[in-house]
Parts: C-alpha cells; sequence; structure tokens
C-alpha cells in the first residue's frame, strides 16, 4: 500500500508539471520574428560594421599603448589621440576624395502618387549602411554631418537626420573614401538603387578628387559615462 502510494505522488506530481508546462507555454506563446528581409539584411549589416569598427578600435587602442610605453613625453600623445578621436567622432572638417550620391524623385506616366517630400528613413539608413560596408570614411547628408549617434527619423511624414528636415531634391550625400572609383561601381550595382526605384526615386553616383565635409555642429549626448574626480 505504502509503495503504491509512492507510484501515485511520483505520477500526480509529473503530470502537475506537465500540465504547468503546458499551461506556461499556451500563456506565453513563442513570438515570432516578423522582420521583412530588408529589416534583417540592415541588421546584419549595421552588425557587421560595428564588428568592424571594434577591430580597428582595438588595433589604434593596442597602437596608443605601445606609443605610451615607448615615450616619455606622454602629455604630446595623449593631445594628439584627442584630436584624433574628435576626428574620428565627426568634430572636426574632413576633406579627401571621394563620391557625391544624388536623389531625385523621378516620375513616369503611370505614376498615380502624391507628392515625394523626402527620402524614407530607412532606405537613408540601408544608404548609409552599404556606404559603411563599401568604404566610407566619412559620410554627410545634406549638410549634416553622419557620426555614431545620428538619428534617422520620420516626423509628420518628413525625414530627419540630426534632428533636421531633409526636404530639399536632390538629396545630397557625400562620402569620403579612399577608393572613389570602387565605391561609386558598388553603388551603381547595389540593392539600394532597386529599393529607391520602387520608390520612385533614382539614385545616381558621381566620383571627386577633392571634397568636403562639415564637421557635426550639435551636442554629442554620451550615455552610461561620467567624469572621474581625481584623488587628493
Amino acid at each position: 500500500m505504502k509503495d503504491r502510494m509512492i507510484v501515485f505522488t511520483i505520477i500526480t506530481t509529473i503530470v502537475g508539471f506537465m500540465v504547468a508546462i503546458q499551461f506556461q507555454t499556451t500563456k506565453e506563446p513563442n513570438v515570432r520574428d516578423t522582420r521583412s528581409v530588408m529589416e534583417l539584411r540592415q541588421e546584419l549589416t549595421a552588425e557587421k560594421e560595428r564588428q568592424q569598427e571594434l577591430i580597428e578600435e582595438l588595433g589604434n587602442q593596442e597602437e596608443l599603448l605601445g606609443q605610451l610605453q615607448e615615450t616619455e613625453n606622454v602629455e604630446t600623445v595623449i593631445e594628439e589621440a584627442i584630436e584624433d578621436l574628435r576626428k574620428s567622432a565627426g568634430l572636426t572638417e574632413a576633406t579627401g576624395s571621394g563620391v557625391i550620391i544624388e536623389v531625385n524623385p523621378v516620375f513616369d506616366e503611370d505614376y498615380q502618387g502624391g507628392a515625394i517630400r523626402s527620402v524614407p528613413p530607412h532606405l537613408l539608413r540601408m544608404l548609409i549602411n552599404e556606404l559603411n560596408i563599401y568604404g566610407a570614411k566619412d559620410i554627410a547628408v545634406g549638410s549634416q554631418r553622419i557620426v555614431s549617434t545620428t538619428p534617422i527619423r520620420e516626423v509628420q511624414g518628413v525625414t530627419h537626420v540630426n534632428s533636421r528636415r531633409m526636404t530639399t531634391f536632390p538629396l545630397q550625400v557625400r562620402v569620403l573614401t579612399e577608393d572613389p572609383e570602387q565605391l561609386h561601381h558598388y553603388m551603381m550595382t547595389s540593392e539600394i538603387k532597386e529599393y529607391l526605384h520602387y520608390e520612385n526615386l533614382e539614385l545616381t553616383s558621381t566620383t571627386v578628387s577633392e571634397l568636403t565635409l562639415p564637421a557635426y555642429d550639435q551636442t554629442l549626448r554620451v550615455r552610461y559615462m561620467s567624469p572621474i574626480k581625481e584623488e587628493s
């Protein structure tokens, strides 16, 4: 009798556990990933870009550490490092060879939509991601320098970059790169051209030997960091 009670207790415990699992599964169903192929591709591209940036930053920090260990003039090395950081953060003007990309509305005889006010933000982000993957060093959209914290969003049907409206056509994207010809050919055969075409927008690209991008002119907001007071 005692053995039967033990077996009964074990069976009821197992059944109760299984019912609890079933109830929890029913209560909280698995959330399916409903992102589109383009959204997944954009996220993958962004992750590849971040990975490349981390690799480059690691190399820069190792080089800086080597310089600090080999020199007695630490202040000069630190000042040069700060200036390099300002350049990489987009806080100074940048000049070099590059590519000028222009995006314009294009209408055929079958077009029945309304006026195109600006380039959709998801396509502008995709364009910037592809430029970074294909070798862009610095980018400016219109008069706005693109930095790591640049927001690109839609407000009342209009795309804003760094909180500035992008409503003028052609929308000009200026890009600095070490190999303008290669970047130009990449962009003329890229998928972003097709996606823009679906929105009745046309992309053109021109290489230039010298190009100047403006500095980022807003306050950089740094999160999760605070100054440390020196010990007296």
